[in-house]
Order: C-alpha cells, then structure tokens, then sequence
C-alpha cells in the first residue's frame, strides 16, 4: 500500500478494513513506514476512514504533508511482486497483461499513471460523446486530439520498458540456466506503428483512426482500438514457444525471470535503487535448483525482499543470511 496503484490484488479500500467477531467492523486503517527512499529518508504512510465527514475517505501522506493521490509515493519507494494469482498470466485476458506491463512501467516511470488515468477518463468523454447521435463533432475532435496524444506517450512508456527488460535479461541469463529469459513483444495499434514512423506521424494516424471508426465505437459502446486493448506477448527464450504454451511450470519460471528483470531494470537506472521485491509463495513450486537460482539473483540484485511461504524448510539455503519471521494468530514472531 505504499507505492503507487491499488495494491497486489487491487482491492477497494473499503474491503481492507479489518473485522473479527468481537469488536466487528473497524471505521479505517493506516499504514506507515519510516523508509530509506530513493531521495534519502522519508515516512510515508496512506490511510482510510469510512467517514464522508472531511479527513474521511483515502489520505496519502509524505513526511506529514498530504497528497492528492498516491502517484507521489513513486518518488520514494518501488516495488516489484510476484503473487500465485499472476501463475497465469500468459494464459489469461490481454486487460491481465496489460496491467502487469503497467504496474512495471509505472514502477519505471512513475508518470505513467497519471497518463493512463488521463486516457481513461477521455475514452469514457469521447464514449459519451458518442452514445449522443448528435455530438458535437468539433468536440470530438478536440478529445480525440487529446486521446491521441496521450496515447502515443503510454505505447512509447510501455515501449521503453520493454526495452529495459530485455537489457534486464542479461542477469537472468547469467545465473547459469536457473530461470528462462524471456522475449517479450508489444502487440497493438499504436505500438505497431511506433515501431516504424516518428511519434507525431502516429499521433496524426491515431486521430485520423478515431475519427473514422465513430460508428463502429457508437455501435460497440466503446473504443475498439488503442492502448487500452494492447497486449503484451511473451516468448519461451531458449525454447522459441510462446508462454500460453508452456508446461505451469516453466511459466512460473518465466513470471519469476522477468520479475528479476524488471528488478535489474530498475536498478540499472541513474539515480535510482533496486526496488523492494514481495513474492509471495515464490518457492513453493520450485525444485532445488531453481531455489538455489533465485536466493543467488536477490543476493545478487542487493535489493530488500520479503518472500513467503507456509513451508520452512523451503528458505533453508539462506538460513543466516535472512531474518524469519513467523505469523501465528494474528502476530509477527
């Protein structure tokens, strides 16, 4: 909850609230931390009150001082997670990898969501503009102006990150064969038409494409092309197979390598730090070289991460380089 976006399994904040038998449902929560950031020390914290009276509802705070939303947060501390609901991302909807793509750009360049939050809210004006027979057209030209400025930024974002991810492979190849690189390609309108013409030829093609696919987005009730229907596809290295393909196992393996990756990314950026890793039952399903190979690549990344599990023996090779921590009702031993 510290970082930016809505968290590992983007819950409403609402739903976050903790209940028990005895006391029922809390009015809010807080988290906060004192963090050594990438600009130096900082105690950010974010908080939810069920409340509409003012301090009610979310509240993002840095050093003491409020924000107006968690984008700020990017700032100071990155993050990069791995949870068992994301074993089947290559298997699942395109919208699944798109947001995994943008969780990692964002992480990258963290004014990545303020321009993805931008698209959406003109997809939703030019979709009402649209449900109107009689819109008015100078209108949508003027949004569709605005949609494809914002959306040759996004496709170039996630562009660079896929970029820096394949540099990111590099490591992943150097740990001896424990994880698969990966090859990943962005499959979309405007990123297709990046990849040959300059940004402004795009942004003049994107305009031009909305403008005339009004009736069949006023029939769909949406609009059918853009970034908000790209997809990312992901390429078995060593094997040349696409990763919807792939046994459970190795596409765990490559989940967990361009995890690594996008670490090693992150890192490789001036300025910046690698980034808090949360895997969550990331060994569970790993054999013994695979184990080896991932404790190696942390220790290697230098970076802080936090890895569960329900089985201890699991985390026996890094016994006395990592503290443990054990949960039993409800508490941190």
């Amino acid at each position: 909850m510290l970082a930016p976006g809505r968290g590992l399994r983007r819950a409403q904040l609402a739903d976050m609230v903790r209940m028990s038998p005895e006391a029922g449902r809390a009015a809010g929560w807080a988290v906060a931390a004192e963090v050594e950031g990438l600009q130096g020390p900082v105690r950010v914290g974010i908080a939810w009150r069920d409340t509409e009276e003012e301090g009610g509802g979310r509240r993002v705070l840095i050093d003491g001082k409020a924000l107006r939303s968690s984008a700020g947060l990017g700032r100071h501390v990155r993050l990069g997670w791995l949870t068992p609901a994301m074993d089947r991302l290559f298997s699942g909807p395109a919208a699944d990898r798109r947001r995994f793509l943008d969780r990692m750009t964002v992480a990258l360049d963290p004014g990545h969501a303020v321009r993805l939050t931008a698209l959406e809210k003109l997809l939703r004006q030019r979709n009402r503009l649209l449900e109107n027979s009689c819109g008015n057209a100078a209108w949508l030209d003027a949004v569709e102006a605005q949609i494809a400025e914002g959306a040759v930024a996004i496709a170039a974002s996630r562009m660079a990150t896929r970029d820096a991810l394949e540099a990111g492979m590099e490591m992943v190849k150097s740990q001896g064969g424990a994880f698969p690189f990966a090859r990943l390609r962005l499959q979309g309108w405007v990123e297709d038409r990046l990849n040959g013409s300059p940004a402004l030829e795009v942004e003049d093609a994107c305009r031009e494409m909305l403008a005339a696919s009004r009736p069949a987005d006023a029939a769909a009730g949406r609009t059918l092309q853009g970034p908000h229907r790209s997809d990312l596809e992901v390429e078995h290295g060593p094997k040349g197979m696409p990763a919807r393909l792939c046994s459970t196992g190795e596409q765990k393996a490559l989940l967990i390598a361009i995890v690594l990756a996008h670490a090693a990314a992150m890192k490789a950026l001036p300025g910046c730090a690698a980034p808090l890793l949360l895997l969550d039952e990331v060994a569970a399903h790993l054999d013994a070289g695979r184990r080896a190979g991932l404790f190696e690549a942390l220790k290697g990344l230098g970076c802080q991460a936090w890895m569960t599990g329900t089985e201890e023996e699991l985390f026996s090779d890094v016994r006395g380089e990592a503290d443990f921590l054990r949960i039993e009702d409800g508490r941190i031993i």
